[in-house]
């Protein structure tokens, strides 16, 4: 065996500091220094530790390291879904921007939204090691006090209304779906329905508000909304209702997903889009473009929404202060082919 150790029960020996010291001839002492990134280290003698470092297959104890050096260089996310589309493009954000500062991340879900979920999640980062946590909270929940997240630990929250006692970096839910509604009462509808998603979501309620808000100052009715759960088989569902209404000539769908369901509704009742039924999405997914016809939607900056996010906890780790409030990342609408101006008559 060209290490010169032995195998046992088919597995390589642990390699230590010391097995590295003993094959590259140096000290325990040098084989950390070089380890550690310590500068004041021979060129030669560095190059022999790397050496037996490879040959070896010795890998350093990044946690022992980091204890000694004050930071993992690690942040962890907690988030209470995976399903939504926004919930991983909103993490993908936070990789992307944690990498770009030399941060790994380590992702923890919580199956239950509840105080003593998020406390085990904290739990096992902690086991884990990071600097600080992200939290991506769909649901209703800092708002009510129904959790209480861990002092001590730099925070980031994200997609709640906790801007009284954390920092919180949030899209405009509101306004986008202002834009939207807007954009279909000026091309002369005289009301526009609302696919919703769950009650249960801060973001779909924010969304809700800004529909309901925009239809009344308007002078328009705002009719009961008609609620989904994201994905694109409760928007056909929920699109059969809205469809049904021959009255219904707009609909604002709360993300693009259900927009798709609703399509395949609008399809099977015989009714044209847009020529019969303007469509509005949100989030700007990548396959709306190719909708058939592409879809009208609300984008959501969701790569500057991980670069702020990430900006907080590094704000944090450097001073050791929480800024409590909420950073609003803008939403911009993109029109494309799924709405027109109603039927003569309509």
């Amino acid at each position: 065996m060209t290490s010169g150790y032995p195998l046992r029960e088919g597995r390589k020996r642990h390699v230590s500091m010391a097995d590295v010291a003993r094959r590259a001839g140096v000290s325990a002492q040098t084989v950390s220094r070089v380890s550690n990134g310590y500068q004041g280290v021979v060129p030669q003698t560095r190059e022999l530790v790397l050496k037996a470092m490879d040959e070896l297959g010795y890998r350093p104890n990044s946690a022992a390291r980091a204890l000694k050096l004050g930071s993992f260089h690690t942040i962890g996310v907690i988030t209470f879904s995976l399903e939504t589309l926004g919930n991983h493009r909103t993490i993908q954000a936070i990789s992307a921007a944690a990498a770009g500062a030399g941060y790994a991340v380590t992702l923890i879900p919580v199956d239950l939204p509840t105080h003593g979920g998020v406390e085990h999640a904290f739990g096992r980062l902690e086991e884990l090691a990071v600097d600080a946590v992200a939290v991506i909270v769909e649901v209703h929940l800092l708002d009510r006090a129904k959790v209480v997240l861990p002092r001590g630990v730099p925070t980031v929250v994200v997609d709640s209304d906790a801007g009284d006692a954390y920092t919180v970096v949030d899209t405009d839910q509101a306004d986008g779906a202002r834009q939207a509604t807007r954009h279909l009462l000026e091309l002369g509808h005289r009301s526009v329905r609302h696919l919703a998603g769950p009650e249960s979501s801060y973001a779909a309620q924010r969304r809700v508000d800004g529909w309901r808000d925009t239809l009344l100052e308007a002078g328009c009715e705002a009719k009961e909304v008609v609620r989904g759960d994201w994905s694109a088989e409760s928007g056909y569902e929920a699109g059969r209702i809205l469809v049904a209404d021959t009255e219904c000539t707009a609909v604002f769908c709360a993300n693009d997903q259900m927009a798709l369901g609703l399509y395949r509704a609008a399809a099977e009742a015989g009714r044209r889009i847009p020529e019969d039924l303007s469509v509005v999405g949100f989030d700007d997914s990548a396959d709306t473009p190719a909708y058939s016809p592409p879809l009208t939607t609300i984008h959501q900056d969701f790569a500057e929404v991980g670069r702020r996010g990430v900006a907080a906890i590094l704000e944090q780790l450097r001073t050791g202060e929480q800024k409590p409030g909420t950073s609003i990342v803008p939403t911009r609408f993109v029109q494309r082919a799924s709405t027109a101006a109603p039927r003569a008559g309509s």
